[in-house]
């Protein structure tokens, strides 16, 4: 399989193509949570303008040009504002301001491609400092970004969706990004042809997930199915199970995923013996380690699945920290109580009432809710 693309970082972003994108070198994977970058990170799409200095009018200058009625006054400012806030963490600072954020907000909405696709990425740019993100949010910037993920020129969506996964990365973001309505168009965005707005979104949504309430709004918008329907076509795993991990150390997440059929598919997964990475193996096995809280729902599925055979080959291998997942796992299935041996495993795997007759048929034993 080919190499991931999980980890970039700023030393392996180099500029291409005439329009000066900035686009990832493929380098050696590291843990998904440290990517900070968007894949659409980038400077100017258009003019090659230079920018020779700033001084202390030039937001004053940016501002009056991206309000100007010719439209090329716009582009060359949202042009230049790119170019000034590509690589300068300074200039991007000073350049958030909420007059400047204002006008942005105008022209991310604009009919004109030129000025939405450098609208949206200039706002990128800008999204990239810490200290920014809660600013943009608060400016009222997200629900036409949003806009542009549903419907914008293509080269916009892909800025948009990284912008969302930058914006998403601060904590005070999280519930208000949900909030505003970003998880049905980011799910969506999973399926789109721009490898770039598929690989931001799964990232905006791993980074949302981690808030209980984006949880249950993405369990209600089916993101179970949508995803292990992924890892069955192994697209994206890296990402997609990262996800994934998170549902299913949730109580709401572990039961979608236990009904939606998640053991059967991490079990096949394993079995097939070819990963993307072995972080992709190890992050399989936390999810059906979060799974293993699911009480006799898991046992059932996970007999069913031929679960321990294959947790017993991985066993051997991986890391430490891999291997005691799997250990914990195994002595889940291994446990003997004496209503194991009254448990009816085919109607409590087709049954959700019988499962709770049965449970109180064997002295009220019901499965943990809590990792």
């Amino acid at each position: 399989m080919p190499e991931s693309e999980l980890a970039r970082t700023p030393s392996e972003i180099s500029v291409a193509s005439s329009e000066e994108s900035v686009t990832p070198r493929i380098g050696r994977t590291t843990p998904l949570p440290l990517t900070t970058r968007p894949s659409c990170y980038s400077s100017s799409s258009s003019c090659d303008i230079e920018i020779s200095g700033t001084n202390f009018s030039e937001e004053e200058e940016l501002v009056v040009k991206l309000r100007s009625s010719q439209i090329h006054e716009q582009e060359e400012a949202l042009v230049s504002l790119r170019k000034m806030t590509r690589t300068l963490e300074e200039t991007r600072v000073r350049l958030c301001t909420p007059r400047l954020l204002s006008v942005l907000k105008s022209l991310i909405s604009s009919r004109y491609s030129s000025l939405q696709v450098n609208a949206v990425a200039a706002l990128v740019n800008l999204s990239l400092e810490k200290q920014n993100k809660v600013k943009i949010v608060r400016s009222g910037i997200v629900p036409p970004l949003i806009d542009v993920l549903r419907g914008g020129f293509p080269e916009s969506r892909d800025h948009a969706a990284g912008a969302l996964f930058s914006l998403s990365l601060d904590d005070q973001n999280k519930t208000a990004i949900g909030v505003l309505g970003a998880l049905p168009p980011l799910l969506h965005a999973l399926r789109s042809d721009s490898e770039r707005t598929r690989h931001d979104s799964a990232l905006a949504l791993y980074h949302l997930s981690l808030v209980q309430s984006n949880r249950v709004k993405m369990i209600k918008l089916g993101v179970v199915q949508i995803l292990l329907g992924m890892v069955k076509s192994a697209h994206m795993l890296g990402r997609v199970m990262l996800v994934l991990c998170h549902l299913a150390a949730s109580g709401e997440g572990r039961a979608a995923m236990l009904d939606g059929g998640a053991v059967e598919c991490f079990i096949s997964f394993l079995n097939q013996g070819e990963f993307e990475s072995e972080a992709t193996r190890e992050s399989c096995v936390a999810a059906l380690y979060g799974l293993s809280y699911g009480g006799l729902r898991f046992k059932g599925l996970a007999k069913e699945a031929g679960a321990e055979e294959t947790l017993m080959k991985l066993e051997e291998t991986g890391s430490e920290n891999a291997k005691k997942k799997v250990r914990r796992i195994l002595e889940v299935l291994r446990e003997k109580h004496e209503e194991d041996e009254d448990v009816n495993w085919e109607e409590l795997l087709n049954s959700d009432d019988d499962l709770s007759r049965t449970q109180s048929q064997a002295g009220g034993r019901t499965g943990s809710s809590s990792c």
